[in-house]
């Protein structure tokens, strides 16, 4: 439960080991490479050159070509794997066979140039719906689509509002034109479509007249031949498109079957990819190559027996206090307070001097979850999705932790929740209510409830938060006086001490004295570095500032107290109407529906207000 101790390290070996020295390296885990900085700037110039970075960038377009792959081929899988289904284990042979890695980004392309195929035979197939869509309106007409007319006479094919007064535009044409005819093919709710045929010289004319009644002439995309001729042809087009796209959907769906070999290749890759940055990082020349990097001091061992396989010159050295704040941090925690790095990284990671925070605070985080929750049918939820999902898919990394942090924290919502007599609110009681209405059952036995007890458990949140408070007072105090600076610690932390001392003799009633010593101690603080007037505004600075920063961080663990209510309350709700009916089936559906969401809104909503209450917290205060 520390912030592991680091070595830096500076290598140089042969190029031609490079790689596989590198590999090693990613391989061991514990190693972050950098570049050499023992070299002044004119040295490496003279003796080595850095990567171009090409290697990096290309592998970067494969690894971005095989995640668009699997983001193609899931929608293919004919056996889909859950949101929390575990990926098999494999072995580092499998994950570096060329072979394998070669064919499976050779099929993630195959993937993804058939789904290009298959994109263009779809919008090919939209094309030809939307012509035949043209085309059957003039089904009926007995007339090549291309006529445009014959040596005296004009043809015209188009569309008109289908509110449009056919005898009407008639006369309009006939006037205009002079001998004309004016036919409807069809109509629908939108359109009539018109076959126009007028002499030459009065097309002019005609065309105008058309015009005043919103005419729209047809477009047929250079088709040739009657309508039903096109209608026939397109459909057999269609019918071709057909074919083609389940060909390709097909080929996806046995492509999709080595979507794990396009996985683990990708996996490959982001090993690559690093493997390829690190060595962008390095100075090399023809034969040799040089680098610096990090390891905790508990992997030397491991890193030496490694080196010691290849032709290569290291040393390794304690970092010097000016190069603390490059120093990689690496956090150790035990199973407890390990998931709370999920936590601790959101925020940031402690300086590499500093202390680490899971330890102090895991037993709050969890603590103050519990209390918000407070319900043991929301602890038994939560502890057998943990251990279910755990279980099943074997979460890694940042979803380990989540779950595991889960898992502490259901259990103290269960032991809340006894304390409270909470299982999903007053479920219980509830229902024996409506089974038996003679039942003496009202409720489970409880140490105190979050409506009877309301300022009781309000003053316990309270002080609650005062004790991490202190705590982190004293994680601040012991530091500074490891760094040296005793006077602040006096002054920042000591002093606060003894006022809070003070006020509680007062309080109970056994002196006065030490909160005199203490008020005389925060004067001479505050103003103990400043000079003349400065020293008023310093003393009132520091009184104001450390009173209302005190007493916002206290009041607000007053949260703790309103969502525990609030829960309780909202869960007790839907039990109540569920209840009304007085129809078991009714009350449990209603019941569990309306607990269902209760459960979901706290569990989200208490993680983020433990993050708030986090910053009122030691952590911010170390």
């Amino acid at each position: 439960m520390a912030i592991l101790k680091m070595k830096k390290i500076r290598l140089c070996g042969i190029a031609e080991e490079q790689d596989q020295l590198i590999r090693e390296l990613q391989l061991l885990g514990s190693v972050e490479i950098g570049s050499p900085e023992a070299l002044t700037e004119a040295q490496q110039t003279q003796l080595f050159r850095t990567a171009d970075g090409g290697g990096a960038d290309a592998l970067s377009q494969t690894s971005a070509a095989l995640a668009s792959a699997l983001e193609t081929l899931k929608h293919y899988e004919t056996k889909k794997g859950g949101m929390f289904s575990a990926r098999p284990e494999k072995t580092l042979g499998e994950l570096f066979d060329d072979d394998a890695y070669r064919a499976a980004v050779q099929t993630a392309q195959e993937a993804l140039d058939t789904q290009d195929a298959r994109s263009r035979n779809q919008a090919e197939k939209s094309r030809l719906t939307a012509l035949r869509e043209s085309f059957v309106p003039w089904r009926t007409l007995d007339l090549p689509l291309e006529t445009g007319g014959t040596q005296h006479a004009r043809v015209l094919l188009g569309t008109v509002p289908a509110q449009t007064e056919l005898d009407a535009l008639r006369e309009t044409v006939y006037g205009a034109a002079g001998e004309a005819q004016v036919e409807r093919i069809s109509a629908d709710l939108q359109s009539q479509y018109l076959l126009v045929i007028v002499h030459k010289g009065a097309y002019d004319a005609a065309a105008s007249a058309l015009r005043e009644y919103g005419f729209t002439p047809a477009g047929f995309d250079g088709a040739a031949g009657t309508a039903e001729e096109n209608i026939r042809l397109t459909d057999e087009k269609l019918a071709a498109c057909e074919q083609e796209d389940k060909r390709l959907t097909d080929k996806l769906t046995a492509l999709a079957g080595d979507v794990p070999a396009i996985r683990l290749a990708a996996d490959r890759c982001t090993q690559e990819i690093s493997k390829a940055q690190a060595a962008d990082r390095l100075a090399h020349s023809e034969r040799t190559f040089c680098l610096d990097g990090w390891v905790p001091c508990e992997d030397v061992p491991k890193l030496e027996a490694l080196l010691e396989k290849f032709c290569c010159a290291w040393e390794l050295e304690d970092p010097s206090p000016e190069e603390y704040p490059d120093v990689p941090v690496k956090l150790k925690n035990n199973r407890l307070t390990w998931p709370l790095n999920m936590v601790t990284e959101m925020y940031s990671l402690p300086a590499y001097d500093g202390v680490d925070p899971n330890p102090l605070m895991a037993p709050f985080f969890i603590l103050f979850y519990g209390i918000m929750m407070a319900d043991m049918g929301y602890g038994l939820l939560m502890i057998l999705a943990s251990i279910i999902i755990t279980k099943k898919s074997r979460p890694k990394g940042t979803s380990g932790q989540m779950f595991g942090l889960m898992f502490s924290c259901g259990i103290s919502t269960f032991i809340m929740g006894a304390l409270t007599g909470g299982f999903f609110g007053d479920f219980l009681p509830q229902l024996a209510g409506i089974i038996n209405p003679n039942t003496t059952f009202k409720a489970l036995p409880s140490l105190f409830t979050p409506l009877d007890d309301t300022i009781t458990i309000l003053i316990g949140a309270m002080a609650l938060g005062f004790v991490q408070i202190v705590t982190g007072m004293a994680i601040s105090f012991v530091e500074k006086l490891k760094k040296g600076e005793i006077m602040d610690a006096i002054w920042e932390e000591l002093t606060w001490w003894v006022v809070f001392a003070g006020i509680a003799c007062m309080a109970l009633g056994v002196t006065n004295i030490v909160l005199y010593v203490g008020i005389g101690m925060v004067v001479v603080g505050s103003g103990w570095s400043a000079k003349g007037f400065g020293k008023v505004t310093a003393i009132f600075g520091s009184v104001y500032n450390h009173v209302t920063g005190y007493f916002g961080d206290i009041l607000s663990y007053s949260r703790l107290m309103t969502l525990m209510l609030a829960g309780s309350v909202i869960a007790s709700v839907f039990n109540t109407l569920g209840a009304i009916p007085g129809n078991v089936v009714i009350f449990l559906i209603v019941s569990m529906l309306g607990n269902g969401l209760n459960f979901a809104l706290n569990l989200l909503s208490c993680y983020v207000h433990d993050l708030e209450i986090g910053r009122a917290s030691c952590r911010e205060r170390v």
